[in-house]
């Protein structure tokens, strides 16, 4: 058995492939628009060798509200080469620390629809430095 995906919901697909791409760094394989359906379904991978698991996002045209249960879902999670760069980068795209990583080893954020994302420092936790040592958590994750 090998896992295959992962799929979440958003609500506005180009916020969420700015979050998923542009901020953590993830790639788009592949897209399936159903217009009879009125859906997009857009896989995502990390382009690591060795890793085929995907994220699949599920836009459906017609929804106008928020999803709700984000923190029902769980999170998804991912292992990153620079905890604190990755911080800084999704800080500096307007995302949301909420558990920074004090530790250099683990950081909570959420995507535009509110799905908990779990960044964990591959290898050994970096040496904790400022600003992330002294910021407090903020809201759930």
């Amino acid at each position: 058995m090998r896992f295959l995906h992962s799929m979440i919901r958003v609500r506005e697909l180009d916020a969420a492939i700015a979050f998923f791409c542009d901020g953590l760094g993830l790639r788009e394989v592949r897209r399936y628009d159903n217009d009879a359906g009125r859906f997009t379904l857009v896989f995502l991978e990390t382009g690591a060798e060795g890793d085929t698991a995907q994220l699949e996002l599920t836009h459906n045209w017609d929804q106008t509200e928020p999803y709700d249960g984000g923190r029902n879902f769980g999170h998804l999670a991912f292992e990153v080469d620079d905890i604190y760069a990755l911080c800084e980068r999704l800080e500096a795209r307007g995302v949301t620390i909420l558990r920074p990583p004090r530790d250099g080893r683990m950081a909570f954020v959420r995507s535009p629809d509110q799905i908990s994302v779990e960044l964990l420092q591959r290898g050994a936790a970096l040496p904790a430095k400022e600003p992330w040592q002294s910021r407090p958590s903020q809201g759930t994750w």
